[in-house]
């Protein structure tokens, strides 16, 4: 008996996608590779110059919030001053700094506001929510970065949370079937999702084998943490900007969207790391 063979459309169909998969992936990689490289300078160099980008980073994320959102009528210029005040509150002082430097920013924020032709309770909502979302993360991030090994450690997240987000985008292509959340992002699948998570815990461990003072218990914990939180990150970005209706945040990465595409899982990721780490030393 002959077996059956697809339709010709959907042949064409899957050489399709296979073909627009390796071509998303070749791109991927390009944007990647020097990213990482800039990555591991600043980290190394780690002070004020990691300080100094994390503030660049940052502000480009925002902006690009505030473009999304701009009907809320976001006050930049306060969002942009509250960011820029706890990273260099985390970076002269700790975790009380850069509480004292937010909860300052709020004030502030709603006095710049006031010389808007528009304000209202929706433009500050999208302001404290840059500060939160982005500027907290980012805080913890160089706060992380000044605890003791904090350069390897910063490493391992980036490390565990690319990993993570690389396997679960070829899982999901190879073996994605069920989705995961597809009022909020179509193409992530649980399967996919299952596969980063492994990744990244893999990922970590394989780290920490470069690391004598990372015991295996302590890089399965960060990886574990990693690769929990970084989807969720994921995730949050795709909901605002399916409720902003746009496909990507920016152009900064050019096809490959803006720096808060790249930098979602990582803002969550960054603070779980800071928190886990912090609780074993």
């Amino acid at each position: 008996m002959p077996i059956p063979r697809r339709p010709a459309s959907r042949r064409r169909a899957d050489r399709a996608r296979r073909r627009n998969s390796g071509s998303d992936l070749g791109a991927r990689i390009i944007v990647a590779v020097p990213a990482i490289i800039v990555a591991l300078f600043v980290v190394a160099r780690g002070g004020w110059v990691f300080t100094i980008a994390l503030i660049v980073l940052g502000i480009a994320c925002m902006g690009e919030l505030f473009t999304m959102l701009r009907n809320g009528n976001p006050v930049r210029l306060g969002g942009f001053l509250g960011l820029t005040g706890m990273l260099v509150a985390a970076q002269i002082g700790g975790p009380s700094s850069v509480l004292l430097a937010m909860v300052a920013a709020v004030p502030v924020i709603f006095l710049l506001g006031l010389s808007q032709p528009k304000l209202g309770a929706p433009g500050l909502s999208v302001t404290v929510l840059g500060l939160v979302w982005i500027g907290l993360p980012l805080a913890h991030a160089v706060l992380l970065r000044d605890l003791p090994h904090g350069n390897a450690i910063v490493i391992d997240v980036l490390v565990g949370t690319f990993v993570g987000d690389t396997g679960a985008y070829l899982g999901g292509r190879a073996f994605g079937r069920r989705p995961l959340a597809p009022s909020i992002s179509p193409n992530k699948t649980v399967e996919g999702w299952l596969i980063g998570l492994v990744a990244a815990v893999l990922g970590v461990f394989a780290a920490g084998f470069y690391q004598d003072w990372l015991s295996g218990p302590q890089a399965l914990l960060l990886g574990l943490a990693v690769a929990i939180v970084a989807p969720i990150g994921d995730l949050f970005e795709s909901y605002v900007k399916r409720d902003a209706g746009v496909k990507d945040s920016g152009t900064l990465f050019g096809a490959h969207g803006g720096a808060l595409d790249r930098l979602d899982a990582v803002l969550f990721a960054a603070v779980a790391g800071y928190w886990v780490w912090q609780a074993m030393l």
